[in-house]
């Protein structure tokens, strides 16, 4: 089996609904989808029962969050990859699985994402720690290698950015393979929790690099999110917006080398 698909959910009803149904309309049949619930009150157990015959494992019980219900899916998958298509988010077509590249082989396939302002959220095409700060990547348009999960789970301590530390650990700390696809992968909610506080993240950003990380490169972290902050967060946001994404982050690259040479005077 190729794919592993794990929604994750708690009462998100619609978002649910939509979820499943982008999942269970895929062209290709090469996968096994999995719903993890947190045991929601709104009505999504029944959404998900009259689904039951397209999903091939679903619980419906309290968990203690959202890592926590991923690590719960990462125990039930049996696919080569694994994808998190979580509740309001769903893939961009019926065709994305089959349209993936069947060679690929890599531990991780990095693809695009369309937000829901409209904005093209794509990976850089160089995965570096530096990329992974500045640039980020969306975890719904990323698969992981089952096998990746024997050694590491998601950090069920952290709030927001677990799914990030999986993958910066993964590809810088671990070397792992990648493959950077233009493929578009999913419609992503721009109202999920990872979205709501940028200082937040930001905070559990910086716990990780230092759990991760020599103190020489937490130094240069934090430079490189002085120079980010605040205007490089508006700058992200509008070319995201305006679909300039590349274009800005070539200007804020050269923008920050200059700062380095001047700073390293």
């Amino acid at each position: 089996m190729r794919y592993s698909i794990i929604t994750i959910n708690y009462n998100n009803r619609d978002g649910l609904r939509k979820t499943i149904e982008s999942v269970v309309g895929q062209t290709s049949r090469d996968f096994e989808y999995i719903v993890i619930d947190g045991g929601s009150t709104d009505g999504s157990k029944e959404v998900i029962t009259e689904y039951a015959d397209k999903i091939d494992y679903w619980v419906s019980e309290p968990d203690s969050g959202i890592y926590n219900a991923m690590n719960k899916g990462v125990g039930h998958a049996r696919g080569e990859y694994l994808n998190f298509m979580n509740s309001g988010d769903c893939f961009h077509d019926e065709n994305v699985l089959a349209a993936l590249p069947g060679d690929a082989d890599e531990d991780i396939i990095f693809g695009c994402a369309v937000t829901s302002a409209g904005g093209l959220w794509a990976p850089a095409k160089v995965m570096t720690l530096y990329s992974l700060c500045l640039h980020l990547f969306n975890h719904q348009s990323t698969f992981y290698k089952r096998s990746i999960f024997d050694t590491d789970k998601y950090d069920e301590n952290l709030k927001l950015l677990s799914d990030w530390k999986l993958t910066v650990k993964s590809v810088v700390a671990d070397n792992r393979t990648y493959r950077v696809v233009d493929n578009i992968i999913a419609l992503y909610d721009l109202n999920g929790i990872s979205s709501a506080d940028a200082e937040a993240r930001y905070r559990e950003q910086e716990t990780i690099m230092r759990e991760l990380f020599p103190e020489r490169i937490v130094d240069d972290y934090l430079f490189f999110r002085r120079l980010r902050s605040p205007l490089l967060d508006d700058i992200a946001y509008l070319s995201s917006r305006y679909r300039l994404h590349r274009i800005i982050i070539k200007i804020v690259r050269f923008a920050i080398r200059m700062n380095k040479k001047i700073f390293d005077r």
